[in-house]
């Protein structure tokens, strides 16, 4: 397809990036390290980390299992961490060692941990002690061989660590009584480490650098390797995407994102993490965003430039107590991503920010970024943005064929920032991929002549009403323009008249909504096969760790 997009790049963006000349990831961040030493790197409720001390105990850790364990250049390390100063010092000292890191959710349970370890073939892990007891639940099936356990007070003054162990684990109750044989603490770590040479290691930008895990297409989660020549290529298209918003700032004011979504993620990994390291950014961590009435307490304290998040997170800042007293008078850009941003909630973002929700699209197996709104947009268009540079886009058809403008279809992706294949797994890989890099991304879209890319929802998802096509995503925004209701989830249940048949699930922001407002409202604004035919309110809906609605999750209740 022709690079239509190009023409509304913004100014300063490059149709192209080059990564060639960079070597490693490791090279990359410990050269900002060095520039920026001076700098906060990273702010946690729990303390501050400097560039130079992320320099000097990422290397510290490094020493740790490079000597003390005797880890060797390509072993898988697991990280088992919630948003706190102890993941990217670990993870910037494991990727010295010359190791892969594995990225855990904490929040997993002890069948999706086992899997995981014993298919990424990772026997070292790091976790905080929170979630250490579902590590020693694993341990013997996953054929661990080393634990090292952080905790929430890892980098406060000694007495206020104590006093807030004794606290969680004897008042709160939130650390559950677990044991891992011959473990180590993470201090220890780098005591151990502080004054140790780290023996050279080579390491190649063609490197696997993450085992990111993802449900992907098809089947089980798989481990997209990340090399990190993936991920620096991304670094810099993510970089010439943003750096004109953030050229706005005053050259004194230390640009400042909001980390809400989970480090481990690859979203908040690259766009957050990584990007804000590689600009001399701060990360501002907020270890529980589900808290939002302390969430939002942190945002009320802090000057901040940018902020990524989920639809959901979105929606639930705005609809809670205290949003209104915040100060959004420094923020450049909103970016959401995940899932798709629905338009009522970009709507009430900006009416009380003042600034534009703007969407972004990728996937995991794309180090994540594929398409990015303009950060010159005024609004919120309902499309996912365009292209990044050196990325290409194409929507096929189920044969591979390319399919005109407009036309409907499984959207494909190529460019530098797409994963080398899935972890041990050569017939996933080529299930994902066509001829010349293509990598099918599973999700249904079209292109619109402007080049803009609209998602229209995973293939997986979509419900099929005697013979029409019926997209979730869509029967979920016009939900989300009624008053009445907080947050919706929406999938496809059998039918003996129409194959299938749409149904919404519901929680309430007015506890005297009721079915027949709900269906209405859906009747002045759907199709007639596109109006749920089924509604279930309930308390919560279920949700990973970022946000997203887990549709599998309600169609199993």
């Amino acid at each position: 397809m022709e690079k239509i997009w190009l023409k509304n790049y913004p100014q300063g963006v490059p149709e192209t990036i080059d990564a060639s000349n960079l070597g490693s990831l490791v090279d990359v961040l410990l050269a900002s390290c060095r520039e920026h030493a001076d700098l906060i790197a990273f702010k946690s409720e729990f303390g501050n980390l400097t560039y130079a001390e992320l320099d000097a105990k990422s290397l510290a850790f490094a020493c740790f299992l490079q000597q003390e364990w005797g880890l060797k250049k390509g072993m898988r390390f697991g990280l088992m961490l919630p948003n706190l100063l102890a993941y990217p010092i670990a993870m910037l000292g494991a990727l010295r060692a010359g190791l892969i890191v594995v990225n855990i959710n904490p929040l997993y349970t002890q069948r999706e941990l086992t899997y995981q370890l014993i298919d990424a073939g990772c026997h070292h892990v790091l976790v905080l002690d929170m979630f250490a007891h579902t590590l020693a639940d694993s341990w013997q099936e996953a054929h661990m061989v080393k634990a090292m356990v952080a905790h929430l007070g890892d980098f406060c003054p000694p007495w206020k660590a104590s006093l807030l162990q004794i606290i969680l684990k004897y008042v709160t109750r939130k650390i559950p009584t677990w044991h891992l044989p011959d473990y180590v603490s993470l201090q220890h770590a780098l005591a151990y480490g502080k004054d140790k040479t780290l023996d050279t290691v080579n390491i190649d930008k063609y490197d696997v650098a993450f085992l990111q895990y993802t449900g992907g297409t098809t089947g089980v989660s798989k481990g997209a390797e990340l090399t990190h020549f993936n991920l620096i290529s991304n670094l810099l298209q993510a970089k010439a995407w943003v750096q004109p918003a953030l050229d706005k700032r005053d050259s004194k004011t230390l640009k400042t994102i909001v980390t809400a979504i989970p480090l481990y993620h690859i979203f908040s990994l690259l766009a957050n993490g990584l990007l804000f390291m590689y600009l001399g950014g701060v990360n501002l961590l907020i270890l529980d965003p589900r808290n939002f009435k302390e969430f939002v307490k942190r945002l009320q304290k802090e000057e901040f430039h940018a902020i990524t998040g989920v639809n959901s997170l979105f929606n639930s800042l705005i609809n809670t107590p205290g949003f209104e007293k915040i100060d959004f008078s420094s923020l450049l850009f909103c970016l959401g991503g995940g899932t798709a941003i629905q338009e009522e909630v970009a709507k009430r973002w900006v009416a009380k920010t003042g600034v534009p929700l703007l969407a972004a699209y990728g996937l995991t197996e794309t180090s994540p970024a594929v398409t990015i709104t303009p950060l010159t947009a005024k609004a919120y268009n309902t499309s996912v943005g365009l292209p990044i540079s050196s990325t290409e886009i194409s929507v096929r058809d189920d044969k591979g064929n390319e399919l005109p403008l407009g036309a409907i279809g499984e959207l494909c992706v190529r460019g530098p920032q797409v994963m080398r294949g899935y972890w041990h797994n050569e017939a996933e890989t080529r299930l994902v991929f066509w001829p010349e890099e293509w990598l099918r991304t599973g999700d249904i879209g079209k292109i619109d002549e402007e080049g803009q890319l609209y998602i229209l929802d995973r293939s997986k998802d979509m419900i099929l009403v005697s013979g029409f096509n019926v997209y979730p995503n869509e029967v979920e925004a016009v939900l989300a323009m009624h008053p009445g209701i907080l947050e919706s989830g929406v999938i496809g249940i059998p039918s003996d008249s129409s194959g299938e048949q749409v149904k919404a699930f519901i929680v309430k922001k007015d506890p005297n909504l009721t079915v027949e407002s709900v269906i209405e409202h859906c009747r002045k604004n759907l199709t007639r096969y596109k109006v749920p035919h089924v509604i279930e309110f309930c308390d919560e809906l279920p949700k990973t760790s970022v946000g997203k609605i887990l549709r599998k999750e309600l169609r199993n209740r």
